[in-house]
């Protein structure tokens, strides 16, 4: 007896371990969200390091990804984005390309 397969499963893909670092000095409560965290409003919590320095490891597959802040309960933009792109809301997405 044969196991029957199932169609259209997605392959499981492998992700990266991504550093991500932020500069934003004051801030009390700093979190990453966007398409890899299916944009839920508390996001991914960073921790705050050294000198307003907040951090988190992102696990990432490949691929491009739309982000945005979320500072002290504040929709915002990452200062560091290397891309962005418009949104629905009028402003911008950051955007993150990994290989």
């Amino acid at each position: 007896m044969s196991i029957p397969s199932v169609p259209n499963q997605p392959k499981s893909v492998s992700t990266k371990k991504i550093p991500f670092v932020v500069s934003i000095p004051g801030a009390t409560r700093v979190a990453v969200t966007g398409s890899f965290s299916q944009w839920t409003k508390d996001g991914i919590p960073l921790k705050n390091g050294s000198a307003g320095q907040w951090q988190a490891v992102l696990d990432l597959a490949p691929g491009r990804h739309e982000y945005r802040l979320i500072v002290d309960g504040q929709w915002r933009d990452d200062p560091t984005a290397k891309a962005r792109v418009p949104n629905a809301y009028g402003t911008q997405n950051c955007v993150l390309t990994i290989t």
